[in-house]
Formats: structure tokens, C-alpha cells, sequence
């Protein structure tokens, strides 16, 4: 992804610039027809239509890359369009964001989208537990100028407000329907639900008369399944039951590779692995542990062994190589055994023994990442024990509530998003609940902040801070490895926030 100067959403002037949807160079003319068959992780029994609660890559390919619109979108190259919303415009300060939306849009239930839509939608995430809730809570007042005009007041001025609402949770909703369209799954996208099975699979058809005609939604049909394993998924695509596939077993690279029929994508995005602790409880309060435990991981050795090489090294903070204001030249605490043992003692820690639970058929090789921890740890004199535990309920369970455990993220296109996701006071996907007071200070002010070169000596020094002192352990970023035949086509660039072209594939591909 190219990294995009969000200061270049703002003029000079009084107001922004306009910004509008714009189409991609293709490598070649798409063409319309064909069953899409996709075999994907991250299903699950619970999933629902209600985006508050996606957290794997089924509903984010089916819900945010078919089924539903959000107002805005990152285009497969990096440049911030226009979905639901045709343009934009903000004051001079950037606290006051007026957005017009696009008219002759229908629901799949035959409702016409208006602005009603976007104000009960966005209302969804303010008193719940949703990811996006720190996006939201940042407007103090939303005015409905006209059907298909809607205006933000903000409590601070935020630069990336138009990028922060392509959070793929802020699916937009039929007001006065959202109960009947989170249990149907009723949106505006190109793809309406056939067929849902939680957990299983979903049946797509494409919508007749869309707004996106001849320029996105090529193929006829749609069918999602839950392949949970990756080598059965790789076994999936070779032998033709599907069309592509997320996260291929790196294992079978080098056979799928070999296959003519076959092709691997290979994208670097913000996706990480972390092992966060949390410093509310015993014994990672102490920083001294947290540090020995961040000198304890051999990095490249882990990047070999968990990701074969496809990946980059992390440095214990979530700002990844395709955000703006990514730090290249900090390198963090290194595997380093003799440090490990000198922050042990300081610790006190001397002879400890920490338990680490695993899921079971957890995506991003997390069992070797572990595994390949727990060895390096035991030269600089940590005990690790694993615990595998089922991968069903893991993220209510496990992930809520142990004090050390495994976990992944796709980052954010954004800083502040990603900073506001998993380390703002009260953010509902706070891992660590590390609280540090100059920390949320800068956050607050980054956001706030227009000028490109002050905020990226915060974000910087954000980066610098978590990584020495916060709770987050994060050794490695991976980039999506993906498959699928060669009778797809995509245009000309990747998307890189997610899997499959950014959770896209249904809308941007076509078969030959």
C-alpha cells in the first residue's frame, strides 16, 4: 500500500477538497458470470450479520466485501473513495465534516438509503462493546442537512475522520429495520444473502440494478465455505473444490506453487501476531518481566519457523511497514538471553514458570510462534508452558480474560485507529490495559494535530513508548499469503488490510 498523506485531505482553505470515487486501472477488461467458491477461515457457530462482533475473515469478506457498504473505502492502491458517501468536505480545523451521500440506493429489502441510515447505524456502536466505538464517541453532534447530506461535529479535530469510517464495522443499516437486517443480513452491496449458516457457509447472489454496475461485481454468484485448517483449505484449492482461499498452509507452498493451474498472492500489510500481557494483573505489572519476555523472543528465528519468511520483524507496537508514519529505524528490544536473565531478577521472577494458552486451528501458524517462544525463552531462563486450548469461544473466553495469551490483528490504515483500537483508555479491544498517561496524551493530540511533520514525531515516540514500556508482545508482522486459480483476474494492485485484496475479492474480481 502506498502510504497516503492524510494532512492532504484538507485544503488551505475554509473547507476541504472533494473527494470521490474514482475506478481502477485494470490489467485487463473484466467480464461479467461465474460461481465464486472461496474457502475461508474464521467462522464461527456465533456470527451473525451484526458487524459489531466480526473479528475473523469470513464475515469480513462476506459482510464489509459483499453484503453490506460502509461510507467510505480504501481502493485497492491506497487512495481513500467514496461508497455510500459520493464526497466529502471539512472546516478549516477539521472538527466539522460534512459528507454527501450518494442518491439512487437502494437496501435489499427495497428501502431507499438515506442519511437516517447512516446516523442509527454509526448510533449502534456508541454504549456497546464494538471495536469502532472510539471512532464514533468522537462526534458530539450529527445534523441531517438534507436526505443525502449529513454533518459531524467533533469533540477534536481529527485529520483521518473519513478514513476511520471504512472500518469495516461501521456497516451501514436500514434505519428502523437494523434488527431484522443484522438477523437477515440486509445491506446495500453488491451481493444480497441467499443462504447463511453460521459458522458453515453462505450462499451470495448479485443484486440487479446496483449503484457499482460496470465497474465492480462481476461474478453471478457467490459461495463462502468454513475451512477452519489450512492444510485442508491448500488441499481445497488443489484439487479444485474452490476457486481461492485465505492463508494458505506455507507448508504446501512450494507444491501449489508447482501447479499450473494455481497462484499464490503474496501482500505486506499491518497484519501482526502479538503475545499481550496484561499489566493490570500478576505478574506482568511488573516491567521488568515485560521486558525480560520481550528480550526472550528470538525474532528472526520466530519469523523462520512460524511464517517461513513471510513476514517482517515487529518491535512490540502495532504501527506496521504500510502505515505513514511507521518507524523504520526503531529496532525495540532484541533477543538478547543475558538481558532476559537481568530483568528476571529485577523482577524477582527467578525460576517462574508462565502458562501460555494456544487455540487450537488458530490461523498465522500461532502453535509454532509459541512453540518456537517457549524454546527461545528457555536459553534466557523463562519457563513457558503452553496450553492448548479450544478455538471455539477462545476470543470471549481466553482472550478476555487470561493475563498472557496469543492474538492477531490486521492493523488499521491509520495510526490513530489502531492506537485507538487496542491501547486508548476504555477501548474494548484494550489487551493490555496498559495505562500510561503521556501516551493518551499524545494520542489525543496526534489526532488533533494537522501538520504531517508534528504528527509523526508523536506517532513515533508512541511507538518508542509502548515498545519499552507497554504490555503489547509483538514479534512479527505477516503478510497475507493467499491462493486461488488462474482463471481469476484483479486489477492491477492488491488491497493490504486484510486478506483476499483487503476483504474484496468478491466485488474487485473476475474470472477470465
Amino acid at each position: 500500500m502506498r502510504r497516503l498523506d492524510r494532512r492532504s485531505l484538507l485544503t488551505t482553505g475554509a473547507a476541504a477538497g472533494l473527494l470521490a470515487a474514482t475506478g481502477l486501472p485494470l490489467r485487463a477488461a473484466p467480464k461479467r458470470g461465474g460461481v465464486l467458491r472461496l474457502a475461508l477461515s474464521g467462522a464461527h457457530p456465533s456470527d451473525t450479520w451484526d458487524s459489531r462482533t466480526h473479528i475473523d475473515t469470513f464475515m469480513k469478506v462476506a459482510a464489509h466485501g459483499a453484503v453490506f457498504d460502509t461510507l467510505t473505502q480504501v481502493a485497492a492502491n491506497g487512495e481513500l473513495v467514496g461508497e455510500l458517501a459520493e464526497s466529502w468536505q471539512a472546516t478549516a480545523d477539521a472538527k466539522t465534516w460534512t459528507f454527501d451521500l450518494r442518491k439512487g440506493v437502494e437496501f435489499h429489502n427495497g428501502k431507499p438509503f438515506e442519511a437516517l441510515d447512516v446516523l442509527q447505524s454509526l448510533h449502534l456502536h456508541i454504549n456497546a462493546a464494538s471495536p469502532a466505538r472510539s471512532i464514533v464517541a468522537a462526534i458530539t453532534e450529527t445534523e441531517i442537512l438534507n436526505s443525502h447530506q449529513i454533518r459531524f461535529h467533533l469533540a477534536a479535530p481529527n485529520a483521518d475522520f473519513p478514513f476511520l469510517l471504512s472500518d469495516y464495522h461501521l456497516c451501514i443499516y436500514p434505519a428502523d429495520h437494523i434488527a431484522e437486517a443484522m438477523e437477515h443480513g440486509i445491506g446495500t452491496g453488491l451481493y444480497k444473502v441467499i443462504r447463511f449458516e453460521a459458522g458453515k457457509r453462505a450462499m451470495l447472489g448479485r443484486v440487479a440494478g446496483h449503484y457499482k454496475d460496470g465497474k465492480e461485481g462481476w461474478f453471478d454468484a457467490v459461495e463462502l465455505l468454513a475451512i477452519h485448517d489450512p492444510i485442508k483449505r491448500s488441499r481445497a484449492l488443489a484439487t479444485g473444490q474452490v476457486d481461492a482461499i485465505d492463508q494458505i498452509d506455507l507448508g504446501q507452498e512450494a507444491a501449489l506453487r508447482q501447479n499450473p493451474k494455481l497462484a499464490l498472492t503474496q501482500v505486506a500489510g499491518n497484519r501482526h501476531v502479538g503475545l499481550p500481557m496484561r499489566v493490570d494483573q500478576a505478574p506482568f505489572h511488573d516491567i521488568n518481566l515485560r521486558r525480560a519476555l520481550k528480550h526472550a523472543v528470538d525474532r528472526p528465528q520466530l519469523l523462520q519457523s512460524a511464517l517461513r519468511g513471510h513476514g517482517e520483524i515487529g518491535h512490540d507496537h502495532p504501527i506496521g511497514p504500510a502505515n505513514q508514519f511507521y518507524d523504520p529505524s526503531f529496532k525495540g528490544l532484541s533477543y538478547d538471553a543475558d538481558k532476559a536473565r537481568h530483568y528476571l531478577r529485577k523482577a524477582g521472577a527467578g525460576g517462574l514458570t508462565l502458562t501460555l494458552p494456544v487455540a487450537q486451528d488458530m490461523p498465522l501458524a500461532q502453535a509454532e510462534a509459541a512453540e518456537a517462544l517457549r524454546q527461545s525463552a528457555a536459553k534466557a531462563g523463562v519457563t513457558i508452558a503452553l496450553q492448548t486450548v479450544p478455538a471455539q469461544g477462545y476470543w470471549k473466553d481466553t482472550w478476555q480474560n487470561a493475563a498472557w495469551r496469543g492474538s492477531q490483528w490486521s492493523g488499521r490504515v491509520t495510526e490513530d485507529a489502531i492506537f485507538s483500537a487496542s491501547a486508548m483508555n476504555g477501548a474494548a479491544w484494550n489487551e493490555t490495559q496498559w495505562d500510561n498517561p503521556h501516551f493518551q496524551h499524545l494520542l489525543l493530540s496526534a489526532r488533533a494535530e494537522l501538520s504531517t511533520q508534528k504528527r509523526r514525531s508523536m506517532y513515533q515516540e508512541m511507538q518508542s513508548l509502548m515498545a519499552n514500556e507497554g504490555g503489547a508482545l509483538i514479534p512479527l508482522f505477516a503478510h497475507y499469503v493467499d491462493g486461488h486459480t488462474t482463471r481469476l483476474q484483479h486489477g492491477e494492485a492488491l488491497g493490504n488490510l486484510h486478506a483476499l485484496d483487503s476483504g474484496r475479492m468478491i466485488e474487485r474480481w473476475w474470472f477470465a
